[in-house]
């Protein structure tokens, strides 16, 4: 074990620790006054719950031995055997160090699905689903990718989680949103009721993600500085992309814009942060900020209510990075050539493992909320949802002017 990599994990799992409360001023923000604490709620609620779960029967169905490369068995359930000793999947670092970093990208991805269902899912509702999904779908694909299942093993790249978080949190929203039917009120009254907010939750979400992809090289090293830049040069160009298309499209460029577009480019290079150079990244988010901008606008053509565009940022960013990791990857970086440096097979591996993890985090999350509306019923009453999420739910105000 090395301590310098130990610290450097360390820090970066406090970093990704810090991205829930900024993803809960980030979606406070957004929705309407009279839902930003049950909204916050979601949030702190996954820190709760996940961590919980994570350590009880989570880590060990993603980290655990691979059985048929679908998921790991119950050797760490209860997080028996994690101790000090070397993690098997990173033996330079401490096992409960390991645990504990990969805690924090779990909690990170169910909060990030509450996007979706915002301002109308019961929190009874939400606790079950929550609960129902780390173990029936993050814990699988994490298991896939990073824990030596299938996906991994077929040689899909995803550094920092373009699959396991982004593309998982984006099609269970999907799966959401449809499930559940928009809100009740429609048109201008959905405006975000405090941008400052956002934007503060945006900025401190940025400052996180260097944690978040820097951090999954697991060691303080080039790997690592490596993946830091790239993340950093694809939000600042994800920016630029999508504030064109935006002001081409409306008239105006917005702050909203700004910062949706720095969260487009963060998503989009998640899964390519170590395997592609900075010049490539600085491509892939400028077209992120730009695809995820078209994908914001889907939702109106499809008529499905994704309340904070978990869809068209996470899930099509993701799908972007994962698709352009396969073809931007260099081998000077780490070792594994894309298309355009003489790998066409990374690309088709590449769409594999996206097909196969949007077919079936939808299918499973389509499951999931069929059977918790069940059995808690999944929406707030049509008058709780007019009165507000804070005051029905949970007996608070977030404001008293």
């Amino acid at each position: 074990m090395n301590a310098p990599d130990t610290a450097f994990v360390i820090i970066c799992a406090t970093m990704v620790m810090l991205m829930i409360p900024a993803l809960a001023l980030f979606y406070g923000g957004l929705v309407r006054a009279r839902n930003v604490l049950s909204t916050h709620m979601y949030s702190y609620a996954c820190l709760g719950l996940v961590s919980v779960l994570w350590a009880l029967v989570g880590y060990t169905l993603a980290f655990g031995e691979d059985m048929g490369g679908l998921v790991g068995n119950f050797r760490f359930a209860l997080l028996d055997g994690v101790n000090g000793n070397p993690a098997p999947m990173a033996p330079q670092l401490p096992h409960t160090v390991f645990m504990g970093f990969q805690c924090m990208f779990a909690v990170l991805t169910v909060a990030l699905i509450s996007g979706a269902y915002a301002e109308r899912m019961r929190f009874s509702a939400m606790l079950l689903f929550s609960a129902l999904w780390l173990v029936l779908v993050y814990a699988p694909v994490a298991h896939w990718v990073w824990g030596g299942g299938w996906m991994g093993r077929m040689g899909a790249l995803d550094f920092a989680g373009g699959a396991v978080v982004h593309m998982s949190s984006g099609a269970a929203a999907l799966a959401c949103a449809q499930a559940l039917g928009p809100r009740i009120s429609t048109g201008s009254r959905h405006v975000p009721h405090n941008l400052p907010l956002t934007l503060l939750g945006g900025g401190i979400l940025w400052f996180g993600w260097f944690g978040f992809n820097a951090g999954s090289a697991l060691a303080a090293g080039t790997l690592a500085g490596q993946a830091l830049v790239t993340t950093h040069m694809a939000a600042a160009c994800g920016i630029l992309g999508w504030i064109i298309v935006e002001w081409k499209h409306t008239g105006k460029p917005t702050s909203l814009g700004a910062i949706s577009g720095a969260l487009a480019g963060l998503v989009a290079i998640t899964p390519g942060a170590g395997f592609v150079d900075v010049l490539p990244a600085m491509l892939i988010g400028f077209i992120g900020g730009m695809v995820c901008y078209g994908g914001v606008l889907l939702k109106s053509r499809f008529g499905y209510d994704d309340a904070l565009d978990v869809v068209g940022i996470h899930g099509l960013g993701g799908t972007w990075g994962a698709l352009a990791t396969g073809l931007f990857a260099s081998a000077a970086v780490n070792g594994v050539d894309g298309l355009f440096y003489g790998n066409p097979g990374q690309v088709w591996i590449q769409l594999a493992s996206i097909a196969g993890t949007w077919a079936f985090v939808y299918v499973a999350t389509r499951i999931i909320v069929r059977l918790v509306g069940a059995m808690v019923g999944l929406r707030v009453a049509p008058e709780e949802e007019y009165s507000g999420l804070d005051l029905g739910e949970h007996n608070e105000r977030g404001y008293n002017l």
